[in-house]
């Protein structure tokens, strides 16, 4: 009897449906946010958004959904099971905020303070996120082979705290802000979320669907979407073919700005990689057992695929697979989302979707996605470890504090080649008792920061000084050579300073506490329960 092969898993069930609606919505929301932030935060024209970013995202999320789709469909026959739910693949939000506001952005406001032009200081910009995707994509394909050691290595309390900073800050709080701008269509929306998700209440539609079409009715009702006049005929100009193209000249002008951000890059990889391994542990634990290399893999070479063809942003495992798995998707629903997506991404429709659906009725599913990854950082750590939890949250808070401190100063008219960033502006900001320098230097290499220390107090909470002492002298290095901490004023920016001895103060400190805990060692210990007099 012929053994039936699985193909690409091009199979429907009646649960796809709804998961399909899930994941799609999820994705689409996403994009919206990059077609938003790359054309009101970095000012790309269109023709690079819809006619570079998105078509490379498109491709990479066609390319990952098939893959698990098929992966599924394979394991169904190896076990001679039909209940096999695809793993559930998208673009990874916290990467996408990470590369834009630390990365992306940053370069083109160096660029700019150096006087380059606009259309110059964009293609530069686009290129350092490229190679910023290369670098998670790379980070990812190793991965595969080492990953379990990593995930020994890295204390889980460091990992999980770093991104709840990121998550806080980039994600929650900045959506919690626009929220109470536009109180009717965000509160109402939000209500339906964590109703939804976490009160379980059963609404009429998925509880993704039905607040974003609320969120939606709200706001072409409220008066709150207006659409200039010109463009719709400017969105229905976008739509045709925009077929991907491999951009490895790109990728290899910008090969410089690889190592001034290995900072955001590497702590992103490593996160991808533990991110996808404790998703792969959800998955087996809901009855679907994937193998890590290779689901490591698809991870690693979706995201590269991406970046050679002109996307910024990473592809990753979502959370959820129990979820999709209970709504009775299975493989259907993964290569609908690829095929439904990279189509309206290489056909220009989401420049349409912009003008239909507000960020203000989608975002609560970020506000979600964000509440979700800070609890999660409490709820997967040993409850000791909660100090150092909130410890590693702290830059990313203050790294979302100082972008917002530098653009309030940037509206106000400073920031410009005759009214530049200078020393000047510390002393009025300490006299206001703002202080920046300390926001400033938490900035620069924010995920390194938080890593090591949060890392620093699991250690000290277990005891293990010496292994506590490896982190802080690691942090030493990276502030002598400038790679966290140090920093230098542009025209309109604060900007890593890399160099010997740049980082000076912050490396005497650190070295500081590193000769404490080596002391700590041999000093004697309180017993458990005890407390200073």
């Amino acid at each position: 009897m012929a053994t039936q092969q699985p193909g690409f898993g091009l199979v429907w069930r009646p649960g796809d449906l709804d998961g399909f609606l899930a994941l799609a919505l999820n994705n689409l929301i996403t994009i919206l946010l990059i077609i938003g932030l790359c054309r009101d935060v970095l000012g790309y024209p269109d023709s690079l958004v819809f006619g570079v970013i998105l078509p490379a995202t498109g491709i990479s999320l066609l390319l990952g959904n098939l893959a698990y789709a098929r992966q599924a469909r394979v394991l169904g026959l190896q076990e001679g099971r039909q209940d096999c739910t695809a793993l559930p693949y998208g673009i990874n939000t916290v990467s996408l905020f990470a590369y834009i506001f630390l990365v992306m952005l940053p370069v083109k406001l160096t660029a700019l303070g150096a006087g380059l032009d606009e259309s110059t200081a964009i293609t530069r910009s686009w290129q350092a996120g490229m190679v910023a995707c290369l670098g998670s994509g790379l980070i990812e394909t190793a991965g595969a082979f080492c990953a379990h050691k990593l995930r020994l290595w890295l204390p889980r309390a460091a990992l999980l705290s770093t991104l709840a900073g990121i998550a806080l800050g980039y994600i929650s709080l900045g959506f919690l802000l626009r929220t109470y701008a536009n109180p009717l269509v965000g509160l109402a929306s939000l209500a339906v979320i964590l109703l939804g998700y976490y009160g379980r209440v059963r609404w009429p539609l998925p509880t993704g669907l039905f607040a974003l079409l609320l969120g939606l009715v709200l706001a072409w009702g409220s008066g709150l979407m207006e659409v200039a006049p010109g463009a719709w005929q400017q969105s229905w100009s976008l739509v045709g073919w925009q077929g991907p193209m491999v951009q490895l000249a790109g990728l290899w002008q910008a090969r410089e700005e690889l190592v001034p951000w290995l900072g955001v890059i590497i702590p992103m990889g490593l996160f991808n990689v533990i991110g996808s391994l404790q998703n792969l542990d959800s998955a087996e634990a809901a009855g679907d057992r994937y193998p890590t290399r290779s689901c490591l893999l698809i991870n690693g070479l979706g995201t590269l695929s991406a970046a050679a063809l002109g996307s910024c942003f990473p592809t990753t495992i979502y959370i959820g697979h129990p979820g999709f798995k209970t709504l009775g998707a299975r493989s259907g629903y993964s290569w609908m989302n690829g095929v439904v997506l990279a189509v309206a991404c290489c056909f220009g429709l989401f420049g349409l979707a912009s003008l239909l659906i507000p960020i203000d009725a989608g975002m609560a599913i970020l506000l979600y996605i964000g509440l979700t990854i800070t609890a999660q950082a409490f709820q997967a750590t040993p409850s000791r470890h909660a100090p150092a939890v909130v410890l590693g949250i702290l830059p990313g808070l203050a790294g979302w504090g100082t972008l917002l401190l530098k653009a309030g100063l940037r509206s106000g008219g400073l920031g410009t080649p005759t009214n530049p960033f200078s020393a000047d502006l510390m002393a009025a900001l300490n006299a206001a008792d703002i202080w920046a320098a300390g926001a400033f230097a938490l900035e620069q290499g924010q995920i390194f920061t938080a890593m090591l220390l949060a890392a620093l107090l699991v250690f000290a909470i277990e005891q293990r000084f010496l292994t506590a002492a490896l982190c802080t002298g690691l942090a030493a290095l990276l502030a002598w050579f400038g790679v966290i901490n140090a920093w230098q004023f542009t025209t309109a920016d604060t900007v890593m300073h890399l160099g010997w001895g740049t980082g000076a103060p912050w490396a005497l400190a650190y070295a500081v506490v590193t000769a404490l805990l080596l002391l700590a060692r041999v000093l004697p210990r309180q017993e458990a329960g005890a407390s200073e007099p």
